[in-house]
């Protein structure tokens, strides 16, 4: 088994390049990762394994076995703390091969349920909107015009695994409605223009719920393609609040009234 003690090795600047560039993500199709919880997740979800790193004074070469991965790399305490985000991740870090998430790759069930984010920026915002469709477990999220490489370290960290639990395609605005509209997927876009509160409406047929940034909200073509633009009432002095816990209302309502 090989080892790595130092930080300075090339292979690990490459990691560091890895983790830093969505150019170098790109151009290699993979990405980093860390934790045992995301990296089991991701094996769950379809990711394949190309290497793992770990440190042996926090998990045992026996653990690591169950992954079943030919390219295991021991590292020193040095190299882990140059790659690792965090301190709480079992000392292990696993390079994966990323995912195509074309529109056309989704399977859909019956009566689908779909969460829609266009032109969201920060990967925590992405992360967290992921988290809430795994807990409300729809069948898809489409990121719509994305402004942020979706693995990005904090894309995966902000998810806590559920980047890997969702079926998630991407596309551009014209795309991704055209496919609803292909699949007679009702859409309902959360604006202030033309609204009507969000719990007066019926979700139980095959819905997709589309959210926006709360700074520029929905583009126009997601106000018009709509077939009810939807608001959540504020109670309060502040007129919106984070995309994520709009989209977690917006889900949980569509799934009570499909009886969870």
């Amino acid at each position: 088994m090989k080892t790595i003690t130092s930080a300075q090795n090339p292979f690990i600047k490459s990691l560091v390049q890895l983790q830093e560039k969505a150019k170098t993500r790109k151009q290699t199709g993979t990405f980093l990762m860390e934790g045992k919880r995301e990296i089991e997740l991701a094996v769950k979800g379809g990711y394949q394994l190309e290497t793992i790193l770990f440190l042996p004074e926090l998990i045992s070469e026996k653990d690591l076995k169950k992954f079943a991965v030919s390219d295991c790399i021991e590292i020193s305490k040095e190299v882990y703390q140059k790659l690792a985000y965090r301190d709480t991740t079992e000392g292990i870090l696993a390079i994966a091969k990323s995912k195509s998430h074309q529109l056309s790759d989704l399977k859909l069930s019956e009566n689908p349920l779909i969460l829609v984010a266009e032109g969201i920026e920060k990967p925590g915002n992405i992360g967290a909107l992921l988290r809430t469709a795994d807990a409300a477990n729809i069948d898809a999220v489409i990121i719509a015009n994305p402004k942020s490489d979706l693995y990005n370290p904090n894309v995966v960290r902000s998810s806590v695994g559920c980047l890997f639990t969702n079926q998630i395609a991407i596309g551009t605005t014209e795309e991704v409605i055209a496919y609803l509209k292909k699949n007679s997927i009702a859409i309902y876009s959360a604006t202030l223009q033309n609204s009507n509160s969000y719990h007066t409406e019926n979700y139980t047929a095959p819905t997709a719920l589309v959210v926006g940034t709360e700074a520029t909200g929905l583009t126009e073509q997601w106000r018009t393609e709509s077939k009810q633009n939807i608001i959540i009432p504020m109670q309060g002095e502040i007129d919106s609040m984070n995309v994520s816990v709009a989209a977690a209302i917006l889900l949980f309502e569509a799934k009570r009234q499909r009886g969870f």
